[in-house]
């Protein structure tokens, strides 16, 4: 049996892996030509608005937008050598991912610590967001095979 872990556990080991950035460290990183990913949903960045330059990509997707391999990713984040910052809402989630970043080979994965409440209270740049989202196509994962799935007639 795997021992269980706390998400409090999990959060603390994966923040270790990480040289986590304030605000002001992350933009000035993102002048300097490092990436940003906001991984907040639609509605948040609706609500409270966008960061200039920031790629939106949701968490539930983001492994696949990164993964070369996965042929759901996106070719502007095909350098392995790029610094890639995560930003969330209080920047927890992004921990987590950036994390997983790491282990997927972007070794310059970070978040930003306290997320997007941080950026906000920093008095960085932020924008409305009044452009439509372009249109996302999900992929589709293999669920492992067909055993017990009736073929069509």
């Amino acid at each position: 049996m795997t021992e269980r872990k706390t998400i409090g556990a999990l959060l603390a080991a994966a923040r270790a892996r990480l040289d986590r950035l304030e605000p002001a460290e992350a933009w000035a990183a993102v002048e300097g030509g490092a990436v940003l990913i906001d991984t907040r949903c639609a509605e948040l960045r609706d609500d409270t608005g966008v960061i200039p330059g920031a790629i939106p990509i949701p968490l539930s997707v983001l492994y696949w937008r990164l993964d070369p391999s996965s042929g759901y990713d996106d070719p502007r984040l095909s350098d392995l050598s790029r610094q890639v910052i995560l930003i969330c809402a209080h920047g927890y989630s992004s921990s987590l991912a950036a994390a997983t970043l790491r282990d997927l080979g972007f070794d310059r994965a970070t978040d930003v610590i306290g997320g997007f409440e941080a950026w906000q209270t920093a008095g960085l740049p932020v924008e409305s967001s009044a452009e439509p989202l372009p249109p996302f196509s999900s992929p589709t994962i293999p669920r492992g095979g067909t055993r017990g799935v009736k073929p069509a007639t």
